[in-house]
């Protein structure tokens, strides 16, 4: 071998084999990005990585198999909800955070005889890695088979984590992400003035649609009153209000000049409706001419409502450009350039010529002059500009509307400050084109603006704080309030039903409840009515006995067996003294104690049936 390759050539033998290092072992981990956490998985030998493609694809939906290619490495889980927010940011963005790079460092192999192959599935956090940690970095391929696998079977190879509870994680920095990537502001829902604006130029259409329409209806038969009234709507409440003019009378001249607001025009319309040249009217066309003015006449309201709607929202969403501009011309800029962040980013050029687009290709097809205004011709300092002027204005206008949009667009406070000061430098150009006379300096001007301005963010904030500390104190009340309900009602005891027991009463127990003066007034009045009853029953001879709930059906029994022995005693009084004795019953009987009439008061023991019979039998031995 060696004449053949040369003489300077080594026989290769095993020996020389032996004495060569051995290439480290290269493992693959892959990166799973999970709303819970970061997650390392260890896969087979790189070696093999050609041949795995195969088999990952089959085993990717079964768990069992899939546990034979991926093995869990480590899990760091997220701390909060807004370290995972964090996290996922920096990974949209391909930057890597302080909490990946850790987790990478401690739980990635280095050095020895093991090299680490890091896979990824975003191939712009994997440049980052590499440029941060030096590691060799793969992406797509098995990689992306891996990571599907373990996005499907996640909460079955990490410990303690449930399915329900990924999904919740998921849901909510879903939100969280996704409410910080929109930043949606109340205060600047533009889509609100955009289709207020294009509403607004509907009713006017179909409302000088509809009012031409009602005038020649009801013209046929008042032809007169078109000349008389020109206001379509004042027109339409009129013809409401007079119906069939020959009905028209001295008693409507009041309501006519309330509508039409002038004491001339009432009596021209009555003095026109007694020597009208029109045709006579049916009771049903008039009916339907008045259903429809009615309609026009709602239509016309609801029109300055909105008005009023769109100027509100224009004051919330571009005070600046509704200050400088107005409210209707502000919106129309806004509604064309689709939204005031458009508008904001559009040059000053752009602004003076935004609605003119078609006069501007045309122009630049002819080779003719370029419109000099566009949406902007409808404010009042065009039209109050000379001719030579307006070119000038309109550019000035433009300029001054770009920045007051800017100021809309990003300010956090929205105030009308800028917009005012910015109106005040267009008056005073307009002087500067008729006088001569020099307007103020544009820094002077901001210098005063950002100082009102600063002013009135502070004045707000008070009122925002003064708001908040009346919420709160207002808040604090009402959990007084209910604290309080809740320890009253503990307090207050259950009220006492009066049912004749008895032997609660002999004890003397009594409950000590809550009441009020008209209870005790009527506790007293009861006491009272009993010792009367009492006085009453011993005034007679009768005692007085409380009938006691137990052992009833004992006394009974014994009343059934004293029975009889009583009576043989009354027989013997009878006979002896002639004259006929009242039987004890009876006597019992004749006053009784309602129970609802029972109070605490102590009350005379009762007369036991056996002393009653020891006593009966005394009397006959005695007589």
């Amino acid at each position: 071998m060696s004449t053949v390759f040369g003489g300077d050539r080594q026989p290769f033998s095993s020996a020389t084999l032996n004495d060569q290092p051995s290439p480290p072992q290269v493992l693959l981990h892959v990166l799973f990005e999970h709303a819970a956490g970061y997650a390392l998985f260890a896969v087979k030998e790189v070696e093999e990585i050609g041949m795995l493609l195969p088999q990952v694809e089959e085993s990717v939906l079964n768990i069992g198999k899939f546990n034979n290619v991926v093995k869990l490495a480590a899990f760091f889980p997220f701390k909060s909800a807004q370290a995972a927010l964090e996290n996922i940011n920096a990974i949209s963005e391909g930057v890597v955070h302080a909490d990946l790079k850790l987790f990478l460092e401690t739980n990635l192999p280095s050095g020895g005889k093991t090299k680490a192959m890091l896979g990824v599935a975003d191939a712009k956090v994997g440049a980052a890695l590499q440029e941060e940690l030096q590691l060799s970095i793969q992406t797509g391929g098995v990689v992306a088979e891996i990571i599907r696998g373990v996005r499907l079977h996640f909460h079955s190879l990490v410990r303690g984590l449930t399915a329900q509870a990924a999904s919740k994680a998921q849901l909510g920095l879903g939100h969280s992400y996704s409410r910080a990537k929109v930043k949606f502001n109340v205060n600047r829902a533009d889509n609100m003035i955009i289709q207020s604006i294009a509403l607004l130029d509907q009713l006017d259409k179909d409302i000088n649609t509809f009012s031409m329409r009602v005038r020649e209806w009801y013209g046929y038969h008042f032809p007169e009153l078109i000349k008389i009234v020109a206001d379509n709507s004042t027109y339409c409440r009129v013809a409401k209000l007079i119906g069939n003019r020959k009905e028209l009378s001295e008693e409507n001249l009041e309501a006519l000049e309330e509508v039409v607001m002038d004491s001339g025009k009432a009596q021209a319309i009555l003095d026109a409706s007694r020597s009208s040249m029109g045709m006579d009217i049916s009771p049903i066309d008039l009916i339907n001419i008045e259903s429809f003015s009615s309609r026009v006449v709602a239509l016309t309201a609801y029109r300055q409502q909105l008005q009023e709607y769109l100027r509100s929202k224009m004051t919330q969403v571009a005070p600046n450009l509704a200050a400088l501009i107005g409210d209707v011309v502000g919106a129309r800029l806004i509604s064309h350039a689709g939204s005031l962040t458009n508008l904001a980013k559009y040059p000053a050029s752009t602004v003076q010529i935004l609605g003119a687009e078609k006069a501007l290709f045309r122009a630049l097809k002819t080779r003719g002059n370029t419109p000099k205004y566009g949406l902007i011709f409808h404010s009042t300092f065009i039209g109050r500009a000379a001719a030579k002027n307006k070119g000038r204005i309109s550019r000035y206008l433009a300029n001054k509307c770009t920045i007051a949009s800017r100021i809309d667009c990003f300010s956090e406070v929205p105030t009308s400050v800028f917009g005012d000061k910015l109106r005040d430098q267009v008056e005073e150009r307009l002087v500067f084109y008729e006088t001569g006379e020099a307007p103020r300096k544009n820094v002077d001007v901001m210098k005063e603006a950002v100082k009102e301005a600063g002013e009135v963010a502070e004045e707000m904030k008070k009122k925002l704080e003064k708001k908040e500390k009346k919420r709160l104190k207002k808040k604090r009340k009402l959990e007084a309030l209910s604290t309080a309900e809740g320890e009253d009602e503990e307090v207050t005891p259950k009220k006492v039903k009066t049912n004749g027991d008895a032997s609660s009463q002999e004890n003397g127990e009594a409950e000590v409840p809550v009441k009020k003066k008209k209870k005790k007034q009527q506790a007293e009045e009861e006491v009272m009515v009993k010792e009367e009853v009492e006085e009453v029953a011993t005034d007679n001879g009768v005692e007085t006995t409380t009938p006691l709930k137990k052992k009833k059906k004992k006394k009974q029994q014994e009343e059934a067996v004293a029975a009889p022995e009583i009576k043989e005693e009354e027989d013997g009084a009878v006979s002896e003294n002639g004259v006929e004795a009242t039987p004890a019953k009876k006597k019992k009987k004749k006053v009784k104690v309602e129970p609802e009439e029972e109070t605490a008061e102590p009350v005379a023991e009762p007369v036991s049936e056996k002393k009653k019979k020891k006593k009966a039998k005394k009397e006959p031995d005695e007589a």
